[in-house]
């Protein structure tokens, strides 16, 4: 990106935050914190009105706007990738609303620029065929989360039969494991809870809002409740099953060997036990090298299999 590119995307993304801090440019750019001030001293030589606080940062004068600025082909086209990727991983209250986006997108761009739009479309597709589950209005989730407003719904935990109903307040909400998790401030339990989607029925958004807590941050909350890698393994596949086990262990590939009749892959696990099932899915197409109790826990789980099936 030349200075003059950076310097626009500079304004443009001041103008879409109330405030941000120059630790927060620099990182956004990564850039250094030097360059992100010579930006703004340009910026403000050129007559952009930034307004600076200390201790908080830097903010647009109120009513200084760009005017609208056209997509650039390859905008346009990551918008389009996005809207393939929303279609699989959200539900409908978020793919009517990313339709809805991509239209106006469209609308005011070339003729041509359509064209080559309408060409990548056709052009792009998936494989996967995962649907998620009936889950709560995740564009609902995140009106709440955005505008602070308490949320009240029954739910239902893991294993249990009963549902109970909750009042929270909305911090964050994240994909993992094919499922999508609310975390919020659980005014019932009052501690930090993350609630799956597919597990809350009866959403509803109330009036009320809520103050920020200063003392949550969301990437540190869902890596102190995931639980830690402790454990690795070795094990060897042969050429597809190694490109499959890349492709879907989540907890970490941490090392590859390549060898003549495929790979050794180092993987990290919390626990034995999902790993010794997932192995299992493999077939003779995968062996495990070390630790020895592994390979002795997957041998008696495949004869508890197998004697369950006979």
């Amino acid at each position: 990106m030349n200075r003059v590119d950076r310097l626009l995307a500079l304004i443009l993304y001041l103008q879409s935050r109330r405030v941000v801090t120059a630790e927060e440019m620099a990182r956004h750019f990564e850039l250094s914190i030097r360059t992100i001030y010579r930006d703004l001293a340009a910026l403000g030589e050129a007559g952009v009105p930034i307004a600076a606080e200390a201790g908080i940062g830097y903010t647009l004068m109120k009513g200084y706007n760009l005017p609208p600025v056209n997509f650039s082909a390859e905008e346009a086209s990551a918008l389009v990738t996005a809207a393939m990727l929303v279609q699989q991983f959200t539900d409908e209250s978020i793919r009517t609303q990313m339709n809805s986006a991509l239209l106006k997108v469209r609308a005011i761009l070339p003729r041509e620029r359509q064209e080559q739009i309408a060409r990548l479309e056709s052009g792009l597709a998936t494989t996967a065929t995962t649907r998620l589950p009936v889950q709560a209005d995740l564009s609902l989730l995140q009106q709440a989360l955005a505008h602070r407003r308490l949320l009240r719904f029954q739910y239902r935990g893991s294993g249990k039969t009963e549902s109970t109903e909750r009042t929270v307040e909305p911090f964050g909400l994240v994909y993992y494991t094919q499922r999508w998790h609310l975390i919020a401030w659980c005014r019932t339990r009052k501690d930090y809870r993350d609630f799956r989607a597919d597990r809350m029925t009866s959403v509803i958004a109330l009036s009320e809002t809520f103050q920020s807590r200063e003392d949550f941050c969301l990437s540190d909350f869902v890596r102190r409740t995931t639980p830690p890698s402790t454990f690795t393994a070795r094990v060897r596949f042969n050429p597809r099953a190694a490109d499959r086990a890349k492709r879907e262990w989540w907890l970490g590939v941490v090392k590859e060997e390549e060898i003549e009749d495929g790979s050794i892959l180092t993987l990290t696990t919390p626990e034995w036990t999902g790993l010794a099932f997932w192995l299992l899915s493999f077939g003779r197409s995968a062996t495990v090298l070390a630790p020895e109790s592994l390979r002795k826990l997957l041998a008696e789980t495949a004869c508890e299999v197998a004697n369950h099936h006979a």
